[in-house]
């Protein structure tokens, strides 16, 4: 069940404190994304919520699929202080999510002048695999 409440706090927050850059941006402010970097890995944590849900109960793989283009978009940032572009993502949804923190890892596969090559994971709170996603990305243009 929608805690009608909460959901609308989560909205005004976002609207409130969203900034047009990354890890600012409306959307991840809307899903609550806590986006951090480690070396050349993305680590995004999404709380799983009931406004989030797909008809059948679990998180939709939608959301998961958003939360796992940021994860690879926001590394080309961090890594080149530009942004990239998704030209394909594949991906696999291996298990149902209905609470819980998910967990996503974006990572380069292979980084070249034009193209990356990206995939990124979803865990649940046990550390089991959710989701994996497959990319292709054009990297920023130099200058």
């Amino acid at each position: 069940m929608i805690d009608e409440s909460a959901t609308r706090g989560i909205i005004e927050h976002a609207l409130a404190t969203q900034q047009p850059e990354f890890g600012q941006f409306f959307l991840a402010k809307l899903l609550q994304l806590d986006i951090r970097y480690e070396d050349e890995v993305c680590y995004v944590a999404l709380p799983v919520a009931a406004h989030l849900y797909n008809p059948q109960g679990s998180l939709h793989g939608g959301v998961i699929a958003v939360a796992m283009d940021i994860s690879m978009g926001h590394l080309i940032h961090h890594v080149t202080g530009k942004g990239g572009s998704t030209i394909e993502m594949k991906v696999q949804f291996l298990r149902p999510i209905q609470d819980g923190v998910l967990r996503f890892e974006g990572r380069f596969v292979k980084r070249g002048r034009q193209l990356a090559f990206m995939e990124s994971q979803a865990f649940n709170t046990d550390g089991k695999a959710v989701a994996v996603a497959t990319a292709t990305w054009m990297m920023p243009a130099n200058g």
